[in-house]
Formats: structure tokens, C-alpha cells, sequence
């Protein structure tokens, strides 16, 4: 064979010779492009898509189950499209109509209900309406290529959107053309549609990719909703918080998780998202807690109830009460067995239900004696309290299996563990939750287990891995075992990375009236990433150099409303967890940090309470939101300078390879595929 030897598994030629691998490798990629011309093609495409601007990328933290904050926020971006409309329109459309037209982005559906019961001339609503709609979606989508642009449109009607958005109104010889598609669409009555798809497709060009810092459940009413609308997001990824851990494990099926959960959802009057939204019922706690603790003392286990007081019945907190005491005793014993399972946790400290002096009615933890306002615990043995009783074992049992069982949870938290992670590294920025732990000199502290030493990014590795045996390996199993008992450390565990903190006091907090012994020390990281030395160090870990790398992450409010600042370690870290819950709202002094990086800048965007969905529909509310940009970039960035980018470029390579082998005749065309 001419120029071409072929033997023992690999081809030479007068360019090139091919291994057996590389010859498997672009045999594959041939037949994704089994032509010079396929090949070529995308070599431009990748090429073009290089060269254009990078995407925004928006970066929210500590939701924490508000739904309609968080939805506000997402629709909103953060602020991005009411600029973008004050840029276009503040000349020429009144301060009134720019406010209706932005919550007609927001919420197509149902402000466009509201404004067609009041309007007398609706064709002349909708013409109007179209032309704004799609010219901010031309000049929303201008930084993307005209394909990625149609793959964003609903399919139903994509051809019309696009004739659209590329034809130019202005344009004498097109103006009639374009006149004669919008009268068509009115007078086909297919105008709802268009008004509903254009505001959703400027929406999702004005965000290029969705970061979600962690904790998504806790506090707030329907995290479940959340859940639902990122399941839909176009483009998102998460990093793990505690709370999201806490979810994670209760459905992985960890009985100390699921009573962590019911203890907290209960403690919070914030049983919504387990009733409604999971549809998990509580009859068999409510029962068990009604006959064991009917004569006992629950005052300590009173429910918050931060609205609504009035409305809920002496019985009905007498009854929360009864199910916090007793979900909340089965959770101080599951707690003590996974210590005792674990003695590399070092948290020997905080088995407490053995150092109960029930005589004195008081408690020694370390050095202190500490007087107990409640010693009134029916089912605890003094001589065995880590036990279950038959009844409690019963309970967490069932409650447990209704855990498993919901559909729509397991749903949720396959999501999460597909899209998330315990931290990641994207674009020069390192995103996590809580903390690199570290001693108080700052160094990476260690963990020395089962003849293993972490620390740093290792032990963020292994934890990551850990958290995964939890849910992927069979129930039962050894390995899921010790994948839940690990999503409990990283949940409440000494100096986990996600929890950030010594210990977690909520015996103490239940069961002693002195708020002394409630302190809960924070890791070190927390007060030494103002040093930007040690940012450095800690993004160096993570493989991240350089004057536009940051560390992300929220977990701990920022006291705002005390001049406190988001941004840390001379602009290396950036702290987005301003209180979008409304229990934290009283310590932050705003609603919630969230951050913006553009093709230009990384801007930070503080946010105030939000007064709701129907009086943001009613009233064209928005949320009031200071944007304030900390960090310019030298030249606007390109998808060439993103980690997607790199990517594009390796795959250019292994194209150019593709066509050299098709050149060499090391790999042949098939026409016929390409017909």
C-alpha cells in the first residue's frame, strides 16, 4: 500500500503515525463528523463561538426555602433585565410602563391576565407589546450564536421568533415584513404565546449559567418550589450547603437526618414542605408524641411561630410541642449511636444524655455545671439513654420509610447530587458553602481517620466521595451506612467544611435557659479570610492563581445592616449570604447578597425584603436592589478566556486531527451519512 504501512495495531503515513488508540478515538469522533466538510464546519462554529462575548453568570446563596424571593430574583436577574430596560426605554416609555413591562417579563402568564382585563384595545396592546419585547430580546441575545439562540426558543415556535428577532424593523425594504408578522400573529390569536416565549427567552439570555451556593432548604415555606424551578433552569449548577446535606441524607434514608429535619421543621412551625410539598405525613410522631408525653413537661419545646400567632389554637401548640420533644429525644439518641460508632469524629465531648444528674436536675459539660430547665424525659434510661425504645424505634422507622418513599424528594435529590457538589471550580473562581476548615495559625487543619490524613482539598474530596456512598451504594450495605453516618459529621460534625463550627448546641439549647452554654465557636477560616495571604494560600490549593480568581461562598450572614462587608480578603472572597430568609433578615439588615460576573465586571447586588408575589403582580413591585461593581476587568472577556471555552478549544484540536487523518486517508469519509 503506498505511503501506508499498516501493522501490529498502528497506521504511518507520510504525516502522522497513529496508535491503535488515537485510531479508535477519531474512528468515534468520525462518526459524529464523517465528512472533511462535517469536520470543517464545526471547526468554524467552535471558532466563531470563541470569539464571542462570555456569558453572565449569576451566583445566588442561602435561600433557604423563600420561593418567592428566590423565584423573584431568578426572573429578575438579579436586577440585569430591569437595566437593561431602563437602558433601552428610559428616554422614550414612562417610569409606569417600563415598571408594568418588567413584571410582565418576570411573570408572563399572570401579569398578562391582569393587564387584558383592563385594557379596551388589546391588539393594540399586543403590537406595541411585541415590538418591545423583541427588540430587547434581539439586544439580550446578540452576545449568542444564532444557534445557540433557536436551541433556546420553544420549538413550536421558533421559526416566527426568529424571523423576528433577525429582521430589522427599521429597515425601509423590511418594514412591511416585519409589520405584516406581527398583525399575523394577532390575527391567528397566537399573541399570548409569543408575549409568554419572548419574555421567557430574554430571561434566559440575560443569564448565561446559574451558581447555587448552597443551602437551599431550611426556614422558609416551599423549598420544594425552588427544587422545581432549577430542575427547569436552563443552566445551573450547586454546591452542597448543610441544610441541602441535612435533605440529602434524610432521603438517603439516615433515621438521624429525618428526625434532624422533622426536630427542625417542627421547632420552625415549617412543616409545609414535608406535608404538602413531599407529602410526607407526621400521624405516626403526632400519635407516639400525644401518649408518651402527655403529662410531661414541654414548655422548653414550644414552637416559633413568627406570623400568625393568633390563629393557631392552644391545643395545636400544645400537640407541635408534644412532636418536638419527642422527635427531638429520638434525635439526642441517634446522635450518641453514631458518636459512639465513631470515635475518629472526636466527639466524645458531646455525648450528653449519660451526663445528666437527674437528682440535681443539672448537667456538666467540660468544666461547667449547668442547671437543666427540663429533666421530664420518660423514655430515656439513665442506665442505657442511647437506646431506642420499642415504640421510638417503631416511629423513626416509619417516618423514615416515608422519606424513601417520596417521590418527588428522591426526585429532588438525585438533582442534587447530579448537578452538585461540595465545592467547584469554574471559571477562576472557587465556589463552596461554609469554610476551608483550618487550625488557628492557618493551616489546612487535618483529619486523621481510619489511618488516612485529609486536609485541604483531599478532605474536601473524600468528603465529597463520602456523601455520594450515602445515596449511589445499595441500602443496607456497609458503604451506605457509613456514607449517612458521614453526611451527619458534615452536617453537624467538629469543624466540618459545610457547618464551619465546634459544635452544635442544640441540647443546650433545648434543655438549658442559660444562653452561655448556646455558643457554637466558629472555624478559624472565619476570621482569618480577611487576610488575603491566606485566601491566596487556599485558592493555590484548589490549582487557582492569578489578580481575578475568588473564593465564593455564603453560609454566615453578613451583618449589612452594621457596616459589615460582602467582600473579603482585599476583593479574594466573597461572602452572598445576606438573608434571604426572613429569620436572618434582623441580623443581615438587608434580604440577600447575590453576584454578577459579566463579560466586563463582577458586581455584588444587596437586596431588600421582598413584599411578596401578588404584590409584586399587583402593584409592578420590584425588588429594590444596590448593585455596585468591585472588581473591572482589564478587556471584556470572551468565551475563549472560560473553562467552556478551553473546551471548545480541545475539541477544535481534536477536529484539525480528524480532518488530518481524513487527509492522510488514516480515517475514511462515509458520504452516505452525511447525505
Amino acid at each position: 500500500m503506498s505511503g501506508k504501512n499498516v501493522r501490529e495495531g498502528f497506521v504511518m503515513n507520510s504525516h502522522k503515525t497513529y496508535t491503535a488508540e488515537e485510531l479508535r478515538y477519531l474512528r468515534m469522533l468520525a462518526r459524529q463528523y464523517p465528512t472533511v466538510q462535517a469536520a470543517g464546519t464545526e471547526i468554524i462554529n467552535l471558532r466563531a463561538i470563541l470569539n464571542l462575548p462570555k456569558g453572565c453568570e449569576h451566583f445566588i446563596s442561602d435561600v433557604h426555602g423563600e420561593h418567592e424571593a428566590f423565584l423573584h430574583i431568578l426572573n429578575s436577574c438579579s436586577g440585569v433585565v430591569r437595566e437593561k430596560l431602563d437602558e433601552m426605554f428610559s428616554n422614550s416609555i414612562p417610569h409606569a410602563a417600563l415598571d408594568e413591562l418588567a413584571t410582565l417579563i418576570y411573570y408572563p402568564q399572570e401579569k398578562f391576565e391582569q393587564i387584558k382585563a383592563g385594557i379596551d384595545d388589546l391588539d393594540e396592546w399586543y403590537r406595541i407589546t411585541l415590538h418591545r419585547l423583541v427588540e430587547v430580546c434581539r439586544v439580550m441575545s446578540a452576545q449568542y450564536s444564532r444557534s445557540r439562540v433557536r436551541k433556546a426558543l420553544p420549538p413550536d415556535l421558533a421559526y416566527i421568533l426568529e424571523e423576528l428577532l433577525h429582521t430589522d424593523s427599521a429597515d425601509p425594504d423590511k418594514r412591511d415584513y416585519y409589520e405584516n408578522i406581527i398583525a399575523a400573529i394577532i390575527e391567528t390569536e397566537q399573541a399570548p404565546d409569543l408575549v409568554t416565549a419572548l419574555c421567557e427567552t430574554i430571561k434566559r439570555m440575560a443569564v448565561d449559567h446559574l451558581h447555587i451556593v448552597g443551602d437551599i432548604f431550611d426556614r422558609g415555606p416551599r423549598a420544594d418550589i425552588i427544587m422545581d424551578s432549577l430542575m427547569d433552569y436552563h443552566s445551573v449548577d450547586i454546591q452542597w450547603g448543610n441544610h441541602d446535606i441535612l435533605w440529602m441524607g434524610a432521603a438517603s434514608g439516615s433515621r438521624t437526618l429525618v428526625a434532624t429535619v422533622l426536630a427542625n421543621s417542627i421547632h420552625y412551625n415549617n412543616l409545609e414542605v414535608v406535608e404538602t410539598g413531599y407529602g410526607i405525613s407526621l400521624r405516626p410522631l403526632s400519635v407516639f408524641a400525644n401518649e408518651t408525653y402527655q403529662n410531661c413537661d414541654v414548655s422548653r419545646f414550644r414552637v416559633k411561630l413568627t406570623e400568625g400567632e393568633d390563629a393557631v389554637s392552644e391545643k395545636d401548640k400544645l400537640l407541635s410541642a408534644r412532636m418536638h420533644k419527642a422527635i427531638t429525644v429520638i434525635l439526642f439518641k441517634l446522635e450518641g449511636q453514631k458518636i459512639l460508632r465513631h470515635p475518629e469524629y472526636g466527639m466524645d465531648d458531646r455525648l450528653l444524655l449519660d451526663k445528666i444528674d437527674y437528682e440535681n436536675r443539672c448537667i456538666t459539660i467540660g468544666d461547667v455545671t449547668w442547671p437543666l430547665e427540663d429533666t421530664d424525659l420518660p423514655t430515656v434510661d439513665p442506665a442505657d439513654p442511647y437506646t431506642l425504645s420499642a415504640e421510638e424505634e417503631r416511629v423513626i422507622a416509619q417516618l423514615t420509610e416515608s422519606f424513601r418513599r417520596s417521590e418527588k424528594l428522591q426526585r429532588h435529590v438525585r438533582f442534587l447530587y447530579s448537578k452538585g457538589s461540595l465545592y467547584k471550580i469554574y471559571n477562576g473562581n472557587l465556589l463552596f458553602h461554609g469554610c476551608i476548615p483550618l487550625t488557628e495559625s492557618g493551616e489546612f487543619m487535618p483529619f486523621d481517620w481510619l489511618g488516612y490524613h485529609w486536609e485541604g482539598r483531599s478532605f474536601l474530596d473524600f468528603a465529597d466521595r463520602s456523601a455520594r456512598q450515602a445515596y449511589y451504594y445499595r441500602p443496607g450495605s456497609k458503604e451506605r451506612m457509613l456514607g449517612m453516618d458521614f453526611l451527619w459529621f458534615l452536617w453537624a460534625g467538629r469543624n466540618s467544611p459545610i457547618f464551619g463550627r465546634d459544635r452544635m448546641t442544640t441540647f443546650e439549647r433545648r434543655l438549658i435557659a442559660d444562653e452561655a452554654a448556646w455558643a457554637e465557636p466558629k472555624n478559624a477560616y472565619y476570621r482569618l479570610y480577611n487576610d488575603p495571604a491566606v485566601c491566596s494560600a487556599i485558592l493555590k490549593e484548589f490549582g487557582l492563581e492569578g489578580e481575578h480568581c475568588h473564593i465564593i461562598n455564603g453560609h454566615v450572614p453578613v451583618k449589612a445592616g452594621k457596616g459589615e462587608s460582602p467582600i473579603k480578603g482585599g476583593g479574594k472572597l466573597i461572602v452572598i449570604d445576606g438573608g434571604f430568609c426572613k429569620a436572618y433578615q434582623p441580623t443581615s439588615g438587608i434580604a440577600g447578597y447575590t453576584l454578577i460576573c459579566d463579560s466586563y465586571a463582577y458586581r455584588i447586588v444587596a437586596h431588600q425584603p421582598f413584599a411578596g408575589r401578588e404584590h409584586a403582580l399587583r402593584e409592578n413591585f420590584d425588588i429594590t436592589s444596590t448593585s455596585e461593581v468591585f472588581e473591572r476587568l482589564e478587556r471584556r472577556q470572551k468565551v475563549s478566556d472560560t473553562d467552556n471555552g478551553r473546551q471548545l478549544q480541545m475539541q477544535i484540536e481534536d477536529l484539525m486531527k480528524l480532518l488530518a487523518a481524513y487527509k492522510a486517508g488514516a480515517v475514511m469519509e462515509d458520504h452516505t451519512k452525511h447525505r
